[in-house]
């Protein structure tokens, strides 16, 4: 049976915390060097309890809040709340902020300086994947338009992350839940239309050209771009929520974004059914987090009149 939207709604926004609090146990460890994980265990290099997760997933909830909160986009609002977080643990699992990107930081201290909330730097090698482990809850507002989540996708990343190659991947990642919510097959989330694309490397992730590469080829880095065509590949080259994940975990380095990446469409895709009833069980604030889910599907059915 397909999943319902509110099904999906839960996936995809529980998928990305799951995601986040699995790969956090070997996050910063190179592929091969540890013994591959098969089960949420928590641990890791912030010795976090099981199901307690990291910036992913605050900075998604900050995210979500300030959507929910100002009934639209306001990026000064979102700032704020990255602020509070970064400052003062506002939505972290351990009261505290433990783990912060150098180009988020960046960003947050340029705002501080400027005002100005679209402080991500356009520099290329700052195309992190920053903005692309936060991104569903622009996806979960504005659905199902897709102009808006298009735009707002490009907007939400440009606050911390303003490179061209880190803005396209959060198109292209919104595009694929956008389709994933209305239920379209693996093979209809294998390509994209690449007249949106300028980026060439990013492009060729639309095209799918990632699908015939070997795992050997595919990284979890910290690099918008591999890390999205790992969450990618790990989605394709599985067939349940949990084998995505523990896929994704398993390539080390940036383990926790690579699988919280792939949580949002794999969650979107197989809906809050498939994930393990364990992990969820175990997911700090597990509960507030799929409330969170339901008053987005509500503010976007009260945007769209049925």
């Amino acid at each position: 049976m397909q999943p319902s939207l509110s099904e999906r709604y839960r996936g995809a926004l529980l998928g990305l915390a799951c995601g986040d609090a699995v790969g956090t146990t070997v996050e910063f460890k190179s592929r091969g060097s540890f013994q591959p994980l098969t089960d949420m265990v928590g641990g890791g290099p912030f010795h976090l309890k099981p199901g307690q997760w990291t910036d992913d997933t605050s900075m998604a909830l900050c995210l979500a809040e300030s959507l929910l909160s100002k009934k639209t986009f306001d990026a000064a609002d979102q700032m704020g709340r990255y602020l509070s977080w970064w400052k003062w643990g506002y939505l972290s699992s351990t009261g505290e902020c433990f783990d912060i990107g150098m180009t988020v930081s960046q960003a947050l201290s340029q705002y501080q300086q400027t005002g100005q909330p679209f402080a991500g730097s356009t520099d290329p090698f700052t195309a992190g994947n920053g903005s692309l482990m936060r991104l569903v809850p622009v996806v979960l507002f504005y659905f199902p338009d897709v102009q808006q989540i298009r735009q707002f996708a490009i907007d939400s990343s440009r606050t911390t992350h303003a490179a061209p190659e880190a803005i396209e991947c959060c198109q292209l990642l919104a595009e694929l839940i956008t389709k994933a919510l209305l239920g379209a097959s693996k093979t209809e989330l294998h390509r994209l239309p690449l007249s949106t694309f300028t980026q060439s490397k990013v492009a060729a992730l639309a095209r799918g050209d990632y699908l015939v590469k070997s795992v050997s080829d595919i990284r979890g880095s910290g690099y918008s771009v591999e890390s999205l065509e790992a969450a990618l590949w790990c989605f394709h080259h599985t067939d349940s929520f949990a084998a995505a994940i523990l896929q994704a975990a398993n390539l080390g380095d940036d383990a926790d974004t690579t699988a919280a990446i792939v949580g949002q469409l794999a969650g979107a895709y197989y809906g809050i059914r498939a994930i393990p009833a364990p992990w969820l069980e175990m997911l700090h604030d597990g509960e507030e987090i799929a409330a969170t889910a339901d008053r987005l599907l509500d503010a976007s059915r009260l945007r769209v009149p049925e």
